[in-house]
């Protein structure tokens, strides 16, 4: 049988003359039923005693001579007892399976968020320091890795990387997070083992000590000269750190805030359940010092439902400031003070309140701790006068800290609301 040639192949093509098939020899055959837009090569050869076709390619992909010669190939392999075919056939599965498999990989990013919106949202009573955790460490280090992919070396560079941007108490955070993340991946069946598991506190930020850092008056002085003279240092931040002396109020109560949670004609702050650590609300007495301070607030504010609304680019993850906003502003006037951090201001708040005499128990409530034992379970008092007076002396003292005068009791101009 004589052999094809390219300039038959070629003609048949720009003839448009269609055929089941046309030998070549040795098992080789064109293709070119009517449905092709081109003729394909076919190797037909018998093993076991069937009759088996196998495409080996296009006429533009694989030319005669090339055709030819991987016909070649492959009988070499039949006579040894393969089957071409079949081989073909379980390699194009198993590439059409490891594309799926690569399109199915969920990356670690992918199963934080599943883990928040599962686990966190609706749960957790302060979900924005979670989201904050996974949008700002977790995902810029491992969030782009596969499940089967993170190693613990991955997790080790995670929290040095945290550490070493001086943030110890966050890379302990994050190691917490991140191991809860891959027991859920466990749990939901994701993955079998916690590439986290073997890290302690030890291996991120260390032991966390409890802190007895309280700032003295002068230590205040110094603060409250040097946060309007910081550069960068905003006068939202000034007012922020203010406002959580004053108020004695936990970071996120006053950062997440809304101001339909202010009556600012009655002088009083609602602070609502589902934003206390307590799980109760609570009525905070505004003094004439914070009104001032928020009436200055709510003009930069603008048209935002927030007392500090997002800027820049945190307004993509949060609709307000995010919590580590303060604790970076304050790194630009720390050198004039031994260290604190944000929470040492509520210590601070305390540690005053008592220095004014004002008494354990209404010190207690205005930082909105519980009292302990059986008062704490039959005084229902919620002490809301004698917290107004407090928090009086205490904007008397600040304000004189702030001006340099001396100081003076300012009075809170508005009265609780009675049902």
């Amino acid at each position: 049988m004589a052999k094809l040639t390219d300039m038959q192949i070629k003609a048949w093509i720009q003839a448009g003359e269609h055929f089941e098939l046309r030998s070549d020899g040795n098992g080789l055959g064109l293709r070119y039923r009517d449905s092709y837009a081109i003729p394909v090569w076919v190797l037909r050869y018998s093993i076991n005693g069937k009759q088996r076709p196998m495409v080996l390619g296009s006429y533009a992909d694989l030319s005669l001579a090339d055709a030819r010669k991987t016909a070649k190939e492959m009988n070499a392999r039949i006579a040894l007892g393969y089957d071409v075919a079949a081989e073909k056939q379980t390699r194009k599965a198993e590439a059409s399976a490891a594309i799926e498999a690569e399109k199915a990989a969920i990356t670690v990013g992918q199963l934080a968020d599943e883990y928040f919106e599962r686990m966190i949202l609706g749960r957790w009573k302060h979900p924005n320091i979670v989201r904050a955790r996974i949008e700002k460490d977790i995902k810029p280090n491992i969030g782009k890795l596969k499940l089967d992919e993170v190693k613990p070396r991955h997790i080790d560079a995670m929290l040095q990387a945290i550490v070493k941007r001086g943030a110890p108490t966050i890379s302990n955070d994050v190691l917490r997070w991140i191991r809860r993340v891959f027991d859920y991946g466990i749990k939901r069946q994701m993955m079998e083992v916690n590439p986290a598991s073997a890290f302690d506190l030890s291996d991120a930020g260390g032991k966390e000590d409890s802190r007895s850092r309280a700032l003295s008056r002068d230590d205040l002085a110094k603060l409250f000269e040097a946060m309007p003279n910081a550069k960068g240092f905003s006068v939202e931040n000034d007012l922020s750190i203010k406002l959580l002396l004053l108020l004695c109020v936990r970071k996120m109560e006053l950062l997440a805030a809304r101001w339909d949670e202010f009556d600012l004609p009655a002088a009083i702050w609602h602070l609502p359940q589902d934003r206390t650590k307590t799980g109760e609300a609570i009525d905070i007495p505004l003094p004439a010092l914070a009104l001032e301070w928020l009436e200055t607030l709510k003009r930069l504010a603008g048209a935002s439902p927030y007392v500090l609304p997002a800027r820049k680019m945190q307004s993509r993850m949060l609709p307000h400031v995010c919590e580590s906003t303060l604790s970076v502003a304050l790194a630009k006037v720390k050198h004039v003070l031994e260290p604190f951090t944000i929470h040492d201001l509520r210590r601070t708040a305390r540690t005053h309140l008592a220095a004014l005499g004002v008494s354990s128990d209404v010190a207690e409530r205005c930082l909105n701790h519980k009292l302990k034992g059986v008062e704490g379970i039959y005084n229902q008092h919620d002490y809301f006068d004698e917290r107004r007076d407090a928090l009086n002396k205490w904007a008397g003292l600040l304000d004189a800290l702030i001006t340099g005068k001396p100081y003076n009791v300012i009075p809170i101009k508005g009265r609780k609301k009675t049902a």
